[in-house]
């Protein structure tokens, strides 16, 4: 398979990891910045270009991997289906319901499919605590709170862009989890300052309840966190992820339960390796994905549905 990618940001990290794959033939990388360019043209090997559309018409192209800003998603996922070719896409895939919709239609027209890099589905962490609900490990899940928290390192992350920018990957683990649940309560504040909030939502069904709360107003000295605390019948799994974005990064799962606790050690993998991996083997036999657009859909809708709700009346 021959492979196209718009974007040298994380664009960048996605050549990284597809020249790893003996199954990826071609690898040719768009962008603006022409160092940026011949820097990864040197370090992995990949073709270059600053023609966008060179890239979408190349014939010999099976799929574009789009890693644009989220605003642009919706136009270069419309032209690469036009072109004939798969489309695996960045999270979040777009910003409004109005380019949710198109993306849809165009992908039911086309043939090819989209596929999205929701990559938490990946995430041995999550993996466990969605396996251990469905296979009823500890008995029925009652409860699970998810959390994800910064300091104000990924720009506007206010209550107007943190529902699509920072809890979509949360959101997304609650539609596996609990399919197309709506959210039942939110609440959120920007705390005074610009750009940050912190946002709880709360989602009901009647055998389980999800929390997720996000947020940027975290001080710089805060390590990025991600964890999630789970009740079940008989047992509690408590996960946290800390990254001091310096390197140093401390990871741990813990299960208390009937027998005791114990620290579950966890598989030592790349989500967005195994992510971009799944994509390709089911573009390749045609094979359905817990990555497709439909899903991504669900949980961008219901960030979008939250942002609405977040929203502050005009004066």
């Amino acid at each position: 398979m021959n492979i196209g990618i718009l974007g040298t940001g994380f664009g960048a990290y996605h050549a990284s990891i597809l020249k790893k794959f003996p199954e990826i033939g071609r690898v040719i990388v768009f962008g603006r910045n022409e160092s940026k360019l011949h820097k990864l043209q040197q370090e992995l090997g990949v073709e270059i270009t600053t023609s966008l559309d060179e890239v979408i018409c190349d014939p010999g192209l099976d799929i574009i991997d789009i890693c644009l800003p989220s605003a642009l998603h919706k136009q270069y996922t419309l032209d690469a289906l036009q072109a004939g070719k798969h489309v695996f896409c960045e999270t979040p895939v777009c910003l409004s319901a109005e380019d949710a919709a198109a993306m849809k239609h165009a992908e039911e027209q086309s043939g090819k499919s989209v596929l999205v890099n929701q990559f938490i589905k990946f995430d041995p962490a999550y993996q466990y605590l969605y396996e251990s609900a469905v296979q009823k490990k500890y008995g029925r899940l009652l409860k699970v709170r998810l959390l994800r928290e910064t300091a104000p390192l990924w720009g506007d992350l206010g209550l107007g862009t943190i529902t699509t920018n920072l809890m979509i990957h949360d959101l997304d683990f609650v539609s596996w989890l609990l399919g197309g649940t709506a959210p039942s309560w939110v609440w959120g504040s920007q705390g005074g300052q610009e750009g940050q909030a912190l946002v709880e939502a709360i989602f009901n069904n009647p055998n389980v309840s999800a929390e997720v709360i996000a947020s940027s107003l975290m001080p710089a000295a805060y390590p990025f966190t991600v964890g999630y605390e789970a009740y079940f019948e008989r047992a509690k799994l408590e996960f946290h992820e800390k990254d001091d974005m310096q390197g140093g990064v401390d990871i741990a799962l813990y299960e208390y339960s009937e027998t005791g606790s114990q620290e579950i050690v966890l598989d030592k993998v790349n989500p967005y390796e195994k992510s971009l991996q799944h994509a390709l083997q089911c573009f390749q036999d045609g094979s359905e994905s817990f990555l497709s657009l439909e899903q991504a859909l669900i949980s961008l809708h219901t960030a979008l549905e939250l942002k609405s709700r977040l929203a502050v009346p005009a004066s």
